[in-house]
């Protein structure tokens, strides 16, 4: 097997090899002056089975181009299987018309990687499962959540936890967390959304008064929403307001927010790249989920059972 990456999350694809025990394939992605993508593979590929690690976040179409380009210059290289690792799946939050005349643009980037030659995907906590059948090909969707109950267990688990949901349709997530922590209690916040990137909470779910509550999302990207919950939740009577959010998007003004809000910590996994301004807030943590995305490539090349890591 070999392991290939664009430039989208570099130091993420160096710990998945180093876990793996195996160089990245030696290749070179850059641009032409007018901006195209080229790519070129130094060492052969004919025969192997090539898993291509590249998130499709900011600038996200530049990184879906990337990813594109690398699956043709492997496919045209005679690569027997080409396995597409996308951790964050940009475009996922666009996969169903919301008003008329509007695209499904999920549906097509699922498109764009399988006519690229993509032969399978292995992407972690899509914001709908339902994008997993936008693929014609084999797509395995990891969860995160083996690794934040796994650090919350080991740094909070002698408080009194309760699992919140920032809004009803996070409440599958969020139980599955909630089981994980010994069957933790489990809250909801219930918003109404006005327009797009803004939230506004209305009311708690649940008895939260004295509880460590750990809101639990798939992604934060301007963080009204958690940094709404939070507050709601600290009026409501919460001792302490966590977060735990798998991909780290945070856009625009999202890191002051986040920063100045109630929340005590908010911890992302390294599923995007970072920028400087994200590692050095003070209340912004990271979790590495290289090991996770190791062993999953590392059974789909063994051609072993991936859902037994969730066991």
């Amino acid at each position: 097997m070999k392991l290939m990456t664009g430039n989208s999350n570099l130091p993420l694809a160096r710990d998945v090899a180093s876990y793996l025990e195996i160089p990245l394939t030696q290749a070179s992605v850059r641009r032409f002056a007018d901006e195209e993508v080229f790519v070129e593979i130094h060492e052969n590929v004919r025969g192997e089975d090539v898993f291509v690690l590249q998130s499709t976040g900011y600038p996200a179409n530049d990184n879906l181009m990337e990813l594109l380009i690398c699956i043709d210059a492997l496919k045209r290289a005679s690569a027997r299987r080409i396995t597409a690792v996308i951790p964050y799946f940009g475009y996922a939050r666009q996969d169903r018309k919301p008003g008329p005349r509007t695209p499904i643009s999920a549906k097509l980037v699922a498109n764009l990687i399988t006519v690229a030659g993509a032969d399978r995907v292995l992407s972690i906590d899509l914001h709908a499962g339902q994008i997993q059948g936008f693929f014609d090909i084999p797509t395995d969707n990891l969860y995160a959540a083996p690794v934040m109950s796994a650090d919350i267990v080991a740094r909070y688990g002698s408080k009194n936890l309760m699992v919140v949901s920032p809004d009803v349709g996070g409440v599958v997530r969020a139980r599955a967390l909630a089981k994980r922590l010994n069957n933790a209690p489990l809250a909801i916040v219930d918003k109404r959304r006005e327009r797009a990137g803004e939230s506004e909470v209305m009311n708690i779910i649940g008895d939260v008064e004295g509880r460590f509550c750990i809101l639990i999302d798939d992604i934060v990207d301007s963080a009204g929403t958690l940094c709404n919950a939070a507050a709601a939740l600290k009026q409501a009577g919460a001792a302490e307001a966590i977060a735990y959010c798998t991909h780290g998007v945070l856009s625009g003004g999202a890191v002051a927010r986040v920063e100045g809000s109630a929340l005590s910590e908010l911890i992302i996994t390294d599923s995007i790249g970072s920028h400087d301004i994200i590692k050095d807030a003070r209340n912004i943590r990271h979790l590495t989920i290289a090991p996770l995305l190791a062993e999953a490539i590392k059974r789909i090349a063994d051609e072993s059972s991936v859902s037994s890591l969730f066991d």
